[in-house]
């Protein structure tokens, strides 16, 4: 177990970690949260031993195998499989010794070395790795492609992929989800699950937190608290210890206030000098408890839209994507949009990486010109675009002042500059750090200098792609409080599903090349990103043969004379062995597949009765008595609903991991 005690960790002056006392049992899965600059990653380079306790002890299994995800860039021109095989350091590990044994031609030592190497799996390594790099959204015809042909944000896909890779005793995750759409998320959400190490992870993802870790750790203030319990439990067991500690404070205010008043009475009488100066020492001696700021962490809203235009834009055979202005070929992501957007809707939109979601977003906000078709914008239609990489609507060399001046004069409304600094303070860019680079700024500073130009503009549309990438918890959530607050349209790309679940009443669809309605809720569009990933892993387990002997073939070469009645007979032995496994698998989830069928015929004779209900409610041609017995049967079907679902949702994932 991991086992930290009296520990405090400096980083230059600042302290990050004061007097800290923590246990993590094996096996636990566990956030560690905190504000952003807090000191969450320095404590993860402690316990990777890259940075040192400056007093106290961090205690680790000296056998246990570490796994996090590198934070630099590859460059190499390997392929996508073969470096994420590169982190199941085993399997290396064996190879290397299989490769030494050979050229030493020591027959016993390769003998050991093919067994170390069917012990590491290694003989359906490729295949898992190539499931690891589907699950995480890489295509078939990626897997073998270099490295160095993938852009910075698939590479951190394949740094991830090369940590899971690890059969890690500890795995530590920081951001894992900062990169990654919603299918992979999910799928990952999936994988973790099923991780059976101990597992430390940094996210601002509430949802991935809440569905994949069960302790949670809070470093505020160089002190690291323990709950027990998911982020959502943290939240409220804090929220009651706030509350208690307001009490505290407050009655110590009071007490303070009444020894005050008794030494500024009595302190010039004679009589009561004792008793005075005794107060004195009482209240120098008194324990100080931190007040606890009542005041809401940062917070904004949207300002009330000039107009609402409705509809708000039409797009008739609509399509996206790029044209080469040196050739003029094009390239289409999406086409034959036709769709509205009225005012007021909440849309959000969803599909796999790569389906076109932003190439949508760009063509709306007017980034780039429709391929075909047209757009016809509402009178009044006033956008406000978020763009997924900050700096494309962002000047590196210019301070977040110089943006809004420009802002105010160029789209208004016209200000002084007195009144930008003060709307800048607003979004906690105060004293110099209006004036500071935004090239030299964090991706949570950009995001909220992008938020302040998008609140100055008054749009009626604000179009979302991907905002809370580099906002913190506090920040996520204040920014799904102006989001239900604005009166305008909002349409939203995004992989917090909370965020999504807070703002969006309906969702479309980017997938095979077109764009339409999602029947259901983000629930429904997890079980089936679910089932694709499902599908893509079972695809790579058959084309496993061909996959395992490509990239080593070494490994597959038969085994020397003197170890050859023991390798392959072990061989045989794995072989029957996993068969029987497989069967013993089949039988346990026929049953649960079939209560599985049950409970979705059960669901869809509820749906079918409940909208019966609705419609001759609708009518309004029910008497009183039979309106009551409607409303009661609707909250009957209500709750059998609520409890089916729940058993789905158990009873799939027991498929899965059965699977």
């Amino acid at each position: 177990m991991i086992t930290l005690k009296n520990l405090t960790l400096r980083r230059g002056t600042k302290v990050v970690l004061q007097d800290a006392n923590v246990t993590l049992h094996p096996g636990e899965k566990a956030s560690l949260v905190g504000r952003n600059g807090a000191g969450k990653s320095s404590l993860f380079a402690l316990l990777t031993h890259r940075l040192q306790a400056d007093a106290g002890d961090a205690e680790i299994p000296a056998r246990w195998r570490i796994a996090e995800v590198v934070q630099s860039m590859p460059e190499t021109e390997d392929s996508a499989t073969d470096f994420v095989l590169q982190g199941d350091t085993p399997l290396m590990e064996a190879r290397a010794a299989l490769t030494q044994a050979e050229a030493s031609g020591d027959g016993h030592a390769i003998a050991e070395a093919y067994q170390m190497i069917d012990e590491a799996g290694g003989f359906d390594a490729p295949a898992r790795a190539q499931a690891l790099l589907m699950g995480l959204g890489f295509k078939p015809g990626q897997l073998e492609a270099p490295v160095n042909s993938f852009s910075g944000g698939w590479r951190m896909r394949l740094q991830l992929a090369r940590a899971l890779m690890c059969p890690a005793d500890l795995l530590l995750l920081d951001e894992p989800t900062n990169h990654l759409d919603l299918d992979a998320l999910v799928w990952l959400e999936s994988w973790l699950k099923r991780f059976e190490g101990t597992m430390l992870v940094i996210s601002h993802d509430r949802e991935f937190l809440d569905a994949i870790t069960r302790v949670t750790l809070h470093l505020d203030n160089a002190q690291l608290t323990r709950y027990t319990g998911n982020y959502s439990a943290f939240e409220q067991m804090r929220a009651e210890r706030l509350l208690q500690q307001q009490s505290a404070f407050e009655r110590q205010q009071e007490r303070i206030a009444q020894l005050s008043r008794f030494i500024d009475r009595f302190k010039a009488k004679a009589s009561k000098a004792k008793q005075a100066q005794s107060r004195v020492k009482a209240l120098e001696r008194m324990e100080k408890l931190a007040p606890v700021l009542t005041a809401a962490d940062f917070s904004f809203e949207f300002r009330e839209p000039l107009n609402l235009p409705n509809p708000m834009l039409a797009l008739d055979a609509v399509s996206c994507g790029y044209r080469n202005e040196e050739t003029g070929a094009e390239t289409t992501i999406v086409r034959h949009i036709d769709r509205s957007v009225l005012a007021g809707q909440r849309i959000g939109i969803l599909g796999a990486n790569g389906q076109g979601k932003s190439t949508l977003v760009k063509t709306i906000a007017r980034m780039q010109p429709p391929l075909a078709g047209q757009i016809t914008e509402g009178k009044g239609l006033a956008i406000g675009y978020f763009a997924q990489q900050e700096m494309d609507v962002l000047r590196a060399d210019e301070s977040p002042l110089q943006h809004m001046i420009r802002l105010a004069k160029d789209v208004g409304p016209a200000a002084r500059e007195q009144e930008l600094r003060d709307f800048l303070g607003s979004f906690r860019f105060v004293a110099e750090m209006v004036n500071q680079a935004v090239g030299t700024m964090s991706g949570g500073e950009k995001a909220r200098l992008v938020l302040a130009m998008l609140v100055w503009q008054r749009p009626n549309l604000l179009l979302m792609d991907e905002p809370t990438n580099h906002l913190d918890l506090n920040t996520r959530e204040a920014l799904s409080m102006a989001l239900n607050e604005f009166e305008g349209t909002v349409m939203l790309v995004s992989h917090d599903r909370a965020l999504l679940r807070e703002v969006c009443d309906e969702f479309w669809l980017v997938t095979s090349g077109g764009v339409g309605p999602f029947d259901g809720d983000l629930d429904d569009y997890q079980r089936w990103l679910l089932d694709q990933a499902k599908l893509q892993r079972e695809a790579a387990t058959q084309a496993a043969p061909a996959l395992a002997a490509a990239p080593a073939p070494a490994v597959a070469a038969p085994a020397p004379a003197s170890t050859s009645t023991i390798a392959p007979g072990n061989r045989r032995e794995d072989r029957k062995a996993q068969a029987q496994a497989r069967q013993r698998a089949a039988e346990q989830v026929k049953p649960l597949k079939q209560e599985l069928g049950r409970i979705d015929q059960r669901l869809a004779a509820l749906n079918a009765e409940k909208t019966g209900i609705e419609e001759t409610l609708a009518a309004g041609t029910l008497a009183p008595p039979q309106l009551a017995a409607h409303g009661q049967r609707l909250k009957a079907i209500a709750t059998e609903t609520e409890e089916l679902e729940a058993r789905w949702l158990e009873l799939s994932e027991q498929i899965d991991q059965l699977a």
